[in-house]
């Protein structure tokens, strides 16, 4: 037996009908068409409005399109990991709920929680698990409903972010140079008073308090977030390049977290690439945190070729950063 790679085979994805546009929120707050897209480059977002439901039932979605798209049966899943900041419930996992939804018999399932670092994470443990031979097919979601989390009366905040999922499988091959080839991952600790939720959890658990005080909404002093993303995810761009040979001339695709067009102008032009060879998804699904990835794998999918070399980056909450270096494992016109 040969060495044991992990590819994706596969993309399946969701987002909600409901389109909610730069001009819809001019009229909720002191806002502009204009001034978002100068800014942060994104013109509508997707918002799950229907009561009872949360982020399980937008990975569910993904998760049946995937099942449905690859044609593997269910039976052969050995786990499923959700990556989201915006779980159902405190427990049990969204993964579980997912799980039973999709009616798993063999499979395990646990929620990974890294930010908007969640995909990029989850697919390195993903690879980890299968490189150890101990799993043949792991299916990752990044699934997120932030629109639970934001206060549409912040005009600093409530342009940014939408919601929506992604799901790639990922199998075992023995085929050489194909899958994921390395990564970097780091966290600077001292993130927290710039990007969290402040109540809800053990520090400061739910009360009239919180509730008044509207501390159950997502808080991101901007500037100081934005200056540590366009650093980290160019650096780590880049020494994952350096790393691996990697240059414009043969880089096919970087796939980044997409939070601002500027930041993801930044990391192109440190890799000295053309915006034609970046994933851009932001300016009609805006900031959906641990689903942009994949949903950019959803959307570029059928202009994917064997072989292609990808460098995908993220940054998120607690400061959470890093690259990764995959090697694309089909044609995604075939799909």
């Amino acid at each position: 037996m040969g060495r044991i790679s992990a590819v994706i085979t596969g993309v399946g994805g969701y987002v909600p009908d409901y389109i909610l546009t730069n001009e819809e929120l001019s009229r909720m707050v002191d806002t502009s068409d204009e001034w978002i897209m100068t800014r942060v480059g994104i013109k509508e977002r997707r918002i799950l409005t229907e009561e009872g439901l949360g982020t399980s039932y937008m990975a569910r979605k993904a998760a049946k399109e995937l099942l449905k798209k690859t044609g593997v049966d269910p039976d052969t899943i050995d786990a499923l990991i959700v990556t989201t900041s915006t779980a159902d419930y405190k427990f049990p996992s969204t993964a579980s709920i997912v799980l039973g939804k999709l009616g798993l018999k063999n499979a395990y399932a646990f929620d990974f929680w890294a930010a908007c670092c969640g995909f990029l994470y989850s697919l390195d443990q993903a690879a980890m698990m299968i490189e150890s031979g101990r799993m043949k097919k792991v299916i990752v979601i990044g699934a997120d409903k932030m629109s639970s989390v934001i206060d549409y009366k912040d005009r600093q905040t409530c342009a940014l972010f939408g919601d929506g999922a992604a799901a790639v499988l990922v199998e075992a091959t023995e085929e050489e140079n194909i899958g994921c080839i390395d990564s970097y991952f780091r966290c600077d600790g001292n993130g927290l008073p710039f990007l969290h939720l402040k109540a809800g959890g053990s520090v400061c658990p739910p009360s009239h308090f919180t509730v008044d005080h509207r501390l159950h909404y997502l808080y991101q002093e901007g500037r100081t977030v934005f200056r540590y993303a366009v650093t980290n995810m160019s650096d780590d761009c880049a020494l994952i390049a350096e790393r691996n040979g990697l240059s414009k001339d043969n880089i096919q695709w970087v796939v980044p977290h997409q939070a601002n067009m500027r930041i993801i102008e930044a990391v192109a032009k440190r890799l000295d690439l053309p915006l034609e060879q970046v994933m851009v998804n932001i300016e009609h699904y805006g900031n959906t945190s641990a689903a942009t990835i994949p949903l950019a794998l959803w959307e570029y999918e059928s202009k994917l070729k064997k072989g292609d070399n990808m460098i995908f980056t993220a940054f998120g909450a607690g400061f959470v950063h890093g690259a990764s270096y995959y090697r694309w494992a089909y044609d995604g016109a075939s799909k």
